[in-house]
């Protein structure tokens, strides 16, 4: 199996490079330069039109989006456990968390990050406040689950849904209210964090910080 990467450091494909190796999955990354554009070059756009990361081809077919990918990816290799059986109630959960990171904190950070998108810049601080309400309410809620129902999202067993959930967690690493101000998400961070997969991406990707 042909596998190939297409990212660049601490962006969406973070999780998805983590997970290749959290599986052991032979692969070439290839890294775009987002100070060149190179995310918005001819031959990127031929691969993924949105011009964003991730893209992953896997023996030349093309897959898009971090949490589908890493939804697939989980599903390629059941050995590892990383995602619940088709038709039971943890499935469900699964779903559940995988998508709440897709359409609740994905969309509130790309308010974040970029404000003047949705109404123009002179309404991007109230959006940017709107989207920092939305995301540390979001952390608020998946705090009180795992309070109540961790030490993973969905219990004792580790799923790609974690992975997906750790990666927006350090993005809020530099927000007024980071994600790990809250005890039970700081504790499920650390445990994350202690895999060794995590700390050979981040020593492939170069990154130092949230450690």
């Amino acid at each position: 199996m042909s596998v190939v990467l297409y990212g660049s450091p601490s962006t969406a494909s973070l999780v998805v490079h983590w997970l290749l190796i959290e599986l052991g999955i032979a692969h070439e990354l290839r890294q775009l330069d987002f100070d060149k554009r190179e995310q918005k070059s001819p031959e990127y756009l031929a691969i993924n039109p949105q011009g964003r990361v991730p893209a992953l081809l896997i023996d030349g077919k093309v897959l898009t989006e971090s949490a589908a990918i890493a939804m697939h990816l989980a599903d390629l290799h059941p050995g590892a456990k990383l995602a619940p059986d088709v038709g039971t109630p943890a499935r469900a959960a699964y779903y559940r968390w995988m998508f709440f990171c897709a359409y609740t904190l994905m969309p509130a950070y790309r308010s974040w990050f970029y404000a003047d998108e949705p109404a123009g810049e002179a309404n991007s601080a109230v959006v940017k406040e709107r989207a920092r309400q939305q995301i540390e309410a979001a952390w608020l809620q998946v705090a009180g689950h795992l309070e109540g129902h961790g030490p993973y999202l969905l219990g004792a067993q580790v799923s790609a849904a974690d992975f997906v959930l750790t990666m927006l967690m350090r993005w809020s690493r530099n927000m007024p209210r980071p994600s790990d101000r809250w005890p039970a998400l700081a504790a499920f961070a650390r445990r994350m964090k202690d895999r060794p997969s995590f700390v050979e991406v981040y020593r492939r990707e170069g990154l130092t910080d949230w450690t």
